[in-house]
C-alpha cells in the first residue's frame, strides 16, 4: 500500500511539474529566432540579444491563460486534498474530491491546448512556425492528469 501511495504522490508531483514548466516556460510556437508562449514573444537578433514583447490581449489567449493557470491550481488543491483526506478519511472510503479536482485540471489544459491549438493562427500568421516542447508538454499533462484522477477515484484508504 506504501509503494501504492508513493506512486500516486510521484505520478501526482510529475503532472504538477508538466503544468508549471508548460505554463512559465517560452516555447509554445518556436521558429526562425522567435519564440513564443503565453506571456510573450520573444526573438534573437545579432547573435544573443533577447527582445521580448508582451502577448497578443486576444480573449482566446487570455482564456488560454486562465485555464493553464485554473489547472495549476487544481492540481495542487488536489494533492492538498489527498493529504487531508489520508489522515481524516475513514477506512474504506474514497477519494472522490481528490479525484475530481485532478480530473477538473486535466480537463482546464486539455481546453487550454485546445484552444491554442486552433486560435494561434490569427496570431501568427506565417506557417513556418512549429510547436515548442512547452506546448507538447501541456498535452502530456492532460492525459496523466486525467489518469491520476481517475486513480483517486477509484483508490480506497486502508489502514
Amino acid at each position: 500500500m506504501l509503494l501504492l501511495l508513493l506512486g500516486i504522490i510521484v505520478l501526482h508531483i510529475a503532472v504538477l511539474v508538466l503544468l508549471f514548466v508548460s505554463t512559465i516556460v517560452s516555447q509554445w510556437l518556436v521558429g526562425h529566432g522567435h519564440a513564443t508562449d503565453l506571456w510573450q514573444n520573444c526573438s534573437t537578433s545579432s547573435g544573443n540579444i533577447r527582445h521580448c514583447f508582451s502577448s497578443s490581449t486576444n480573449e482566446w489567449l487570455q482564456s488560454v491563460q486562465a485555464t493553464m493557470i485554473l489547472s495549476i491550481i487544481f492540481s495542487i488543491l488536489s494533492l492538498f486534498l489527498f493529504f487531508c483526506q489520508l489522515f481524516t478519511l475513514t477506512k474504506g472510503g474514497r477519494f472522490y474530491l481528490t479525484g475530481t479536482f485532478q480530473i477538473l485540471a486535466g480537463l482546464c489544459v486539455m481546453s487550454a491546448a485546445s484552444i491554442y491549438t486552433v486560435k494561434h493562427s490569427e496570431w501568427h500568421l506565417y506557417s513556418d512556425y512549429s510547436y515548442g516542447f512547452a506546448y507538447i508538454l501541456a498535452w502530456v499533462a492532460f492525459p496523466l492528469a486525467l489518469l491520476s484522477g481517475v486513480i483517486y477515484v477509484i483508490l480506497r484508504k486502508r489502514e
